[in-house]
Protein backbone atom coordinates (compact mmCIF):
# COMPACT_ATOMS: atom_id res chain seq x y z
CA UNK A 1 0.00 0.00 0.00
CA UNK A 2 1.63 2.96 -0.79
CA UNK A 3 1.79 5.71 1.89
CA UNK A 4 -0.38 9.46 1.53
CA UNK A 5 2.62 11.47 0.53
CA UNK A 6 2.86 9.34 -3.27
CA UNK A 7 -0.21 10.38 -4.08
CA UNK A 8 -0.42 13.84 -2.46
CA UNK A 9 2.74 14.95 -4.43
CA UNK A 10 1.33 14.93 -7.96
CA UNK A 11 -1.93 16.91 -6.63
CA UNK A 12 0.16 19.37 -5.16
CA UNK A 13 2.60 20.15 -8.21
CA UNK A 14 -0.88 19.90 -10.15
CA UNK A 15 -2.21 22.53 -8.57
CA UNK A 16 0.52 24.56 -8.38
CA UNK A 17 1.07 24.54 -12.19
CA UNK A 18 -2.22 25.09 -12.92
CA UNK A 19 -2.71 28.61 -11.30
CA UNK A 20 0.64 29.70 -12.25
CA UNK A 21 -0.23 33.03 -14.09
CA UNK A 22 -0.55 33.60 -17.81
CA UNK A 23 2.83 35.44 -19.30
CA UNK A 24 1.89 38.95 -20.34
CA UNK A 25 2.96 39.61 -24.02
CA UNK A 26 4.06 43.08 -25.62
CA UNK A 27 2.01 43.85 -28.81
CA UNK A 28 3.69 46.19 -31.31
CA UNK A 29 1.91 48.55 -33.92
CA UNK A 30 4.07 50.80 -35.91
CA UNK A 31 2.69 53.93 -37.12
CA UNK A 32 4.32 55.28 -40.71
CA UNK A 33 3.01 57.53 -43.15
CA UNK A 34 -0.01 58.16 -40.68
CA UNK A 35 -1.06 54.67 -40.51
CA UNK A 36 -1.35 52.23 -37.68
CA UNK A 37 -0.02 48.86 -38.58
CA UNK A 38 -1.40 46.03 -38.35
CA UNK A 39 -4.57 47.57 -38.29
CA UNK A 40 -6.12 44.65 -36.31
CA UNK A 41 -4.05 43.33 -33.25
CA UNK A 42 -5.32 40.66 -30.67
CA UNK A 43 -4.25 41.15 -27.29
CA UNK A 44 -5.13 39.59 -24.18
CA UNK A 45 -6.05 41.45 -20.68
CA UNK A 46 -2.78 42.53 -19.31
CA UNK A 47 -0.65 42.68 -22.10
CA UNK A 48 1.04 46.08 -23.17
CA UNK A 49 0.20 47.45 -26.14
CA UNK A 50 3.14 49.74 -27.57
CA UNK A 51 3.14 52.49 -30.28
CA UNK A 52 6.10 53.14 -32.07
CA UNK A 53 5.62 56.04 -34.29
CA UNK A 54 8.05 56.66 -37.09
CA UNK A 55 6.04 59.68 -38.59
CA UNK A 56 7.54 63.47 -37.73
CA UNK A 57 4.24 64.07 -36.12
CA UNK A 58 2.67 63.44 -32.96
CA UNK A 59 -0.23 60.87 -33.00
CA UNK A 60 -2.47 60.05 -30.48
CA UNK A 61 -4.31 56.05 -29.39
CA UNK A 62 -7.71 57.52 -28.32
CA UNK A 63 -10.62 55.29 -27.25
CA UNK A 64 -13.52 58.17 -26.61
CA UNK A 65 -14.87 57.92 -23.04
CA UNK A 66 -11.63 55.84 -22.09
CA UNK A 67 -8.26 56.04 -22.97
CA UNK A 68 -5.56 58.74 -24.79
CA UNK A 69 -1.96 57.78 -25.27
CA UNK A 70 -0.23 60.56 -26.50
CA UNK A 71 2.96 59.02 -28.95
CA UNK A 72 4.89 62.22 -29.71
CA UNK A 73 7.30 61.83 -33.20
CA UNK A 74 10.40 58.97 -33.54
CA UNK A 75 9.08 57.58 -29.92
CA UNK A 76 6.99 54.99 -28.30
CA UNK A 77 4.24 54.92 -25.79
CA UNK A 78 2.64 52.19 -24.34
CA UNK A 79 -0.33 50.89 -22.34
CA UNK A 80 -1.49 48.06 -20.24
CA UNK A 81 -4.80 46.55 -21.45
CA UNK A 82 -7.40 46.36 -18.64
CA UNK A 83 -10.43 44.75 -20.14
CA UNK A 84 -11.88 42.16 -22.26
CA UNK A 85 -13.77 43.46 -25.64
CA UNK A 86 -13.19 45.04 -29.23
CA UNK A 87 -11.68 48.51 -28.88
CA UNK A 88 -11.24 50.73 -31.73
CA UNK A 89 -9.30 53.60 -31.73
CA UNK A 90 -8.05 56.27 -33.59
CA UNK A 91 -5.78 59.94 -33.73
CA UNK A 92 -6.97 63.20 -32.07
CA UNK A 93 -4.68 64.54 -34.46
CA UNK A 94 -5.68 62.73 -37.37
CA UNK A 95 -9.02 61.31 -37.66
CA UNK A 96 -9.01 59.06 -40.77
CA UNK A 97 -5.92 56.94 -38.76
CA UNK A 98 -7.88 54.22 -37.54
CA UNK A 99 -7.05 50.48 -35.63
CA UNK A 100 -8.54 47.95 -33.58
CA UNK A 101 -7.59 45.75 -30.60
CA UNK A 102 -9.31 42.50 -30.14
CA UNK A 103 -8.79 42.02 -26.27
CA UNK A 104 -9.29 38.10 -24.49
CA UNK A 105 -9.61 37.19 -21.47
Amino acid sequence: MLSARYWLVPMVVATVLGSAPAHAETVRVTIDKLVFSPAVVKAKVGDTIEWVNNDILAHTATVKGDWDVLIPPKKSATLVIKKAGEVEYYCRFHPNMKAKIDVTN
